[in-house]
C-alpha cells in the first residue's frame, strides 16, 4: 500500500504516519525529517535546504524528488510506504507519476489555521537531545527544561509565529490544488484532523479499508 498524507504544517501528519507505519508494517517517509538530517550533516544539499526552510519557503522540487526517489527504491519500501510532506505541489505530484511511483490512497487531514498556529508556536525542542514538547499538550515538568537530559528547550525557527503564518499561506496556495488532482482519480479521502490522535487514526484506517 503506497499512501500520501496531506495537510497543513502541524496538522498531525507525522504523528499519524508513525502510527500507521506500525499498524501496516510499512515505513513512514517524512521529507521534513530527511531535510533536517541533511541540514544537520552540513552537506552542500543541507546548506541549500536550510536557506529555504529557515525562511519558511518550500524546498525546490528537484531537491525533494531526488531524496524521495532514492528512499522509495530501498528494500524496506517493497510492500508499500507512507509519504509525509510530499508531494506539496501539483508539479511534484505529476513528477511522482512520471517516475512510476504509484499511489493507492491520499488522505487529507483538515484543520483550521488558528488551531494550527496554536499547535506549532507552542512546540519546544531540546537543544541538546532533540526531545519534543508542547507548552499546552505536552509540557515539561520544569518550564524551559528538558525532562530527559536537563537541556534548554527552544523554539525551532520554522515554528516561529511569522514563519508559521508564511508556511500556511504557501500551503494554501501550492498544496491544496493537490486535493483536486487526486480527487479526479478517486484516491482522495478528506478527514477531520482536529479530532483526538486515536480518532484520527481510526478514521484513516476506515477510509483506506483497513479497519474491520
Amino acid at each position: 500500500m503506497n499512501m500520501i498524507l496531506l495537510g497543513a504544517p502541524g496538522a498531525g501528519k507525522g504523528t499519524q504516519a508513525e502510527l500507521l507505519a506500525q499498524r501496516l508494517s510499512i515505513p513512514a517517509i517524512s521529507t521534513g525529517n530527511m531535510l533536517r538530517d541533511a541540514m544537520a550533516n552540513g552537506s552542500e544539499l543541507g546548506k541549500q535546504v536550510r536557506t529555504y526552510m529557515d525562511g519558511g519557503l518550500l524546498v525546490p522540487d528537484e531537491l525533494i524528488l531526488s531524496i524521495v526517489a532514492d528512499r522509495v527504491a530501498q528494500p524496506d519500501c517493497s510492500n508499500g510506504f507512507i509519504l509525509d510532506g510530499v508531494p506539496r505541489t501539483l508539479a511534484q505530484a505529476e513528477a511522482l507519476d512520471q517516475k512510476g511511483i504509484g499511489i493507492d490512497h491520499v488522505v487529507s487531514l483538515e484543520i483550521d489555521d488558528d488551531v494550527i498556529e496554536r499547535r506549532m508556536t507552542g512546540r519546544r525542542v531540546c537543544s541538546h537531545c532533540g526531545s519534543s514538547y508542547h507548552i499546552d499538550a505536552h509540557p515539561p515538568k520544569t518550564a524551559g527544561i528538558c525532562d530527559q537530559c536537563g537541556g534548554e528547550l527552544a523554539v525551532r525557527k520554522d515554528d516561529a509565529p511569522e514563519t508559521v503564518r508564511r508556511r500556511l499561506e504557501i500551503y494554501h496556495q501550492s498544496t491544496e490544488p493537490l486535493k483536486d488532482y487526486y480527487a479526479r482519480s478517486g484516491k482522495l479521502r478528506i478527514l477531520d484532523g482536529s479530532q483526538s490522535i486515536e480518532d484520527v487514526q481510526q478514521s484513516i484506517l476506515k477510509a483506506i479499508g483497513d479497519l474491520v
